[in-house]
């Protein structure tokens, strides 16, 4: 352990490492398309050797060209350390302060093999989600953190670490900042350009803001998603019901096992075969086929028994529509959840092509491969609309598959023009059900690195929320008894990929009584300290018009305002580190994040902090969504402002809608 210690400690080490073979066992970032002029990879590179002394210069040099043209970005693989990546106990950091040993934690299961997508080009998810820009950022990032003190603040600059700045023991350890350009200059090939020029990055959010627990988190709104969507169409629950969808890789990799969780018979198409093996070797997955009509038989056969199995599809989600709509396979819930808001650069791939034709199309003529994309969306939209004819409940994942399927001429409109056909599951599901009450993933992480501490947060969460469902008001009831449910099966599910962590759905003052029963549990000693989080998937932290905030109605959902004030609000009441990024699930440009991390060891300072912080991290947005007009938020509001005399919320007032019917506007 003093070995790694001390690696850490080093950061860039002074001496040029032995170069590393490049490891074809590892699921690599596709090639970034060659998107900068001559004089701007000359920048490029002098970005890049500026983490490094001047004698190293001429070495590094050729070495990141070669890098850049070979991968559309400089990574330094060679200072790829040599230890294992993964989340170790809190007290086998090096360092002086916990909080900062915290973060190092977190930082290092987001880099985890397990838990990484490309964990060589330091990618957790998403396709382009990044922890850090290159492999020195990490290097020094880790050996700041192991020589601040609780009287100073560590700035990340999109994966670069300016510095340490003196500050005091109640502000936050760490401020992230990732991917926050100057909006006219923030399209997809502005990322493209200002990421290989190694000024920026796209964190997604729990990537880049080191929260990312592996696909747990995913799995759990999935499964909520799952649950609630099979309310809608039926009331005899799922057993025997089919719900086809697409991606096994980073995220997505989740659905099979929520489908599994919720009950019903699963399809999930992937066309990376490193991505279903690494699904299928882990038990996320139960079967994988690759021959359509070997499917249409598992599946017709599944169906007839009311199996609850799932199967992943080695091909294109295209391929699976077009099939089931030959064998006439009914199918009950369909959605996709590949990462759409990538679709140029790995996120989405063609029919017709191989992944490997695909990615050398995309590195070698990304014109042509954009073509194939959006030819492919228009005939993916067209299947779905097929079996939605005949039933099929289709929704949004807020990947942006509507988004960039509208954008390629493809029949999703509805007849206003405006709108999609298809709802968001936020909209439909999401949002009314649970949001606008202020349930959200609430995670937390045990930072001894014990299954047995995890059993017990399991535990004291379960007997937490059981008595606060007693009292619970009918309208949430549902709400806590599938958190409930979810939380009992937790262990049984086999959840865990990377640290000792947890989510569940819970809104404000289950958090904070979870939290706080947590901090007693480490003042008695019963269990080591925690680290408290959540997804950008949530009440409050993410204005996102065609995800988080597409059940805003008033037109704020094109604003940015409720993420920024809750990292703000976070960061003077609580947050071991804070994060704020442009870009999440639904894209760059797209989507404005919010995330925190807060280390709790069983003081009466964290007690206070739980209050605080997390009081305000949920009721942000339930007041914004309250006056948004959303009635459930009104309810949830009120109820918050009983229950906290200190809280005031400007509530809306409703105009009869005969008034607004009789003006007459000219367009």
């Amino acid at each position: 352990m003093t070995a790694f210690k001390d690696s850490i400690s080093t950061g860039i080490p002074n001496k040029i490492p032995q170069k590393k073979d490049y490891d074809l066992s590892i699921n690599h970032a596709p090639k970034r398309k060659d998107i900068l002029s001559a004089d701007e990879k000359k920048l490029a590179l002098k970005n890049a050797l500026r983490y490094f002394p001047k004698e190293q210069h001429t070495f590094l040099a050729e070495e990141f060209a070669h890098e850049l043209k070979e991968y559309g970005r400089i990574y330094m693989y060679r200072y790829r350390p040599d230890y294992e990546m993964k989340a170790r106990r809190i007290e086998d950091y090096p360092g002086k302060s916990l909080q900062a040993k915290a973060i190092m934690l977190m930082i290092q299961n987001n880099l985890d093999y397990a838990v990484a997508q490309h964990p060589h080009e330091l990618i957790t998810y998403g396709g382009n989600g990044g922890v850090f820009q290159n492999w020195a950022q990490y290097l020094l990032c880790m050996q700041y953190l192991s020589e601040m003190t609780d009287e100073q603040t560590l700035v990340m600059y999109s994966g670069h670490p300016m510095g340490l700045f003196p500050s005091h023991k109640n502000a936050p350890r760490v401020v992230v900042s990732n991917g926050m350009m100057i909006p006219n200059y923030s399209k997809a090939d502005d990322w493209e350009k200002f990421n290989a020029l190694g000024v920026t990055q796209y964190g997604q959010m729990t990537a880049g803001s080191y929260m990312y627990i592996g696909p747990q988190g995913i799995v759990h709104g999935t499964t909520i998603t799952i649950l609630n969507a099979g309310r809608k169409i039926s009331d005899d629950g799922l057993a025997g019901k089919l719900f086809l969808t697409a991606g096994l890789g980073g995220m997505s990799g989740a659905q099979p096992k929520a489908g599994n969780i919720a009950g019903c018979i699963t399809v999930v198409a992937e066309v990376n075969p490193k991505a279903t093996i690494t699904r299928h070797s882990q038990g996320w997955v139960d079967e994988v086929i690759d021959d359509l009509d070997s499917l249409a038989t598992r599946v017709k056969k599944a169906k007839e028994n009311k199996e609850v199995v799932s199967i992943a599809f080695q091909g294109n989600i295209v391929e699976v529509w077009e099939k089931f709509l030959e064998e006439d396979i009914y199918v009950d819930l369909g959605s996709d959840q590949t990462s759409l808001h990538n679709p140029w650069a790995g996120g989405y791939y063609p029919i017709g092509l191989s992944f490997e034709e695909s990615n050398k199309l995309m590195a070698n003529n990304p014109k042509e491969f954009k073509v194939k994309i959006k030819e492919t969306l228009r005939r993916h939209a067209d299947a779905v609309n097929k079996h939605t004819s005949k039933g099929t409940y289709f929704f949004d994942y807020g990947n942006a598959f509507l988004l960039e399927a509208s954008r390629s001429g493809a029949d999703v409109m509805a007849k206003d023009g405006i709108h999609f056909k298809y709802p968001s599951y936020v909209q439909d599901i999401m949002g009314p059900m649970c949001f606008d009450y202020g349930f959200g993933p609430f995670r937390w992480v045990c930072a001894s690195g014990k299954k047995e501490d995890l059993d017990k947060t399991d535990k004291i969460a379960c007997e937490v929320l059981e008595k606060l469902k007693l009292d619970a008001p009918k309208e949430i009831q549902q709400q806590m008894a599938d958190n409930i449910r979810w939380i009992k099966s937790a262990n049984n599910n086999q959840l865990v990929v990377g640290s000792q962590a947890r989510i569940l759905y819970a809104d404000s003052i289950g958090r904070i009584e979870i939290a706080k029963a947590f901090n007693d549990a480490i003042k008695e000693g019963t269990i080591g300290p925690i680290i408290l989080g959540r997804d950008h998937h949530d009440v409050s932290g993410t204005d996102s018009p065609y995800r988080e905030t597409s059940n805003i109605y008033d037109g704020s959902s094109f604003t940015a305002d409720m993420a920024i004030q809750n990292v703000i609000g976070d960061s003077f009441r609580g947050a071991t580190w804070v994060s704020v990024h442009n870009g999440g699930g639904v894209g760059w440009g797209e989507v404005i994040n919010g995330g925190f991390g807060m280390l709790i060891d069983g003081s009466e300072e964290s007690a206070t902090k739980i209050q605080s912080m997390l009081h305000w991290d949920v009721n942000n947005g339930i007041a914004r969504r309250s006056w948004a007009r959303n009635e459930e938020a009104i309810f949830a509001i009120k109820k918050e402002m009983e229950r906290t005399p200190e809280l005031k919320v400007t509530l809306p007032n409703f105009v009869d809608e005969s008034i607004i019917n009789s003006m007459i506007f000219k367009n």
